[in-house]
């Protein structure tokens, strides 16, 4: 696709997107939907270690959580990918083998994404090369700050090209870009530029994800499917940590573009913790009583 027109891209009204995310969050869900909901959500989550420590026994672990999360109840789906640094990228793709669960790896010197194309390109290359399924790449906010936003198009199209067969979610760090007009100028340019999705945020930068920057970006995918009929993906990433915030995500997600996205291949959560919290709401709803966090692993 061509850059997006600029001039077109409509203005945002803080206080009526607030008043609407508002509505969503009283919606009341009865609990046979409540149920199915929480399958979903769960089925939606990449669990997520981007730290310095990480270590190949720590993204064995996660793996291991990943592919046995389904055996704590009857009929529950797989979580959707593991996502890691590039340089653990082939740990995981072993570890995952016959799952069917995704390996993503963050990529363009994340988080910060403060480097060269040649080195994000290579990162992205690496990353890919060692298995990785779908790649997280961080938009230069610097750039787009400064109004450079043909750089911040062109890098986005570049990195699409060396994903290869990759998806490609990118991350606008929305936390940095101070306003939902910015928000949802860089989701234009993002989805333009080839991405497959596009991710809120990195989870290093406060705020992350909130349902009115989500909000925000859905009708910017909206948008583009009545223009194009192409579906892009969306990925809230960050403070998404309890089952009750993660419905009504879901709830705003099937009001705004419809059940078509209400699957993991168009919509995920970005948190981790939110697993263990899913998953005590569902043994809530089997048994009667909360079972302890102690039972469920923190990586």
């Amino acid at each position: 696709m061509s850059f997006p027109d600029l001039l077109k891209i409509p203005k945002i009204d803080k206080l009526g997107v607030q008043e609407i995310v508002n509505r969503f969050c009283k919606r009341s869900i009865k609990t046979s939907a409540k149920k199915h909901g929480l399958h979903l959500a769960l089925s939606m989550i990449d669990l997520t270690t981007l730290e310095g420590k990480d270590t190949t026994d720590k993204v064995r672990r996660l793996c291991y959580k990943a592919s046995h999360l389904h055996n704590s109840l009857q009929g529950l789906p797989n979580v959707a990918a593991v996502c890691v640094y590039p340089t653990l990228v082939r740990v995981a793709k072993k570890e995952l083998e016959g799952t069917k669960i995704n390996v993503a790896s963050v990529a363009t010197a994340f988080p910060s994404g403060q480097s060269t194309l040649d080195v994000k390109l290579s990162d992205t290359k690496f990353a890919v090369n060692e298995g990785a399924d779908e790649v997280d790449m961080v938009i230069s906010r610097g750039k787009f700050l400064a109004g450079e936003y043909n750089f911040v198009y062109d890098e986005i199209a570049a990195v699409k090209e060396a994903c290869g067969k990759a998806h490609l979610k990118v991350i606008l760090e929305t936390g940095e870009l101070d306003t939902l007009d910015n928000v949802r100028k860089a989701s234009d340019i993002a989805i333009y530029a080839g991405a497959d999705f596009i991710k809120t945020s990195t989870g290093k930068i406060s705020p992350a994800a909130t349902m009115p920057v989500t909000f925000v970006m859905l009708n910017a995918i909206k948008d583009y499917y009545k223009k194009t009929g192409i579906k892009i993906g969306m990925k809230p990433a960050g403070g998404i940590s309890t089952a009750k915030i993660a419905l009504q995500y879901l709830v705003m997600l099937n009001e705004t573009l419809g059940y078509d996205w209400m699957n993991k291949d168009l919509f995920r959560f970005g948190a981790s913790s939110l697993a263990n919290d899913v998953l005590m709401q569902l043994q809530k709803q089997e048994s009667g009583y909360y079972q302890s966090l102690d039972y469920f692993s923190k990586d």
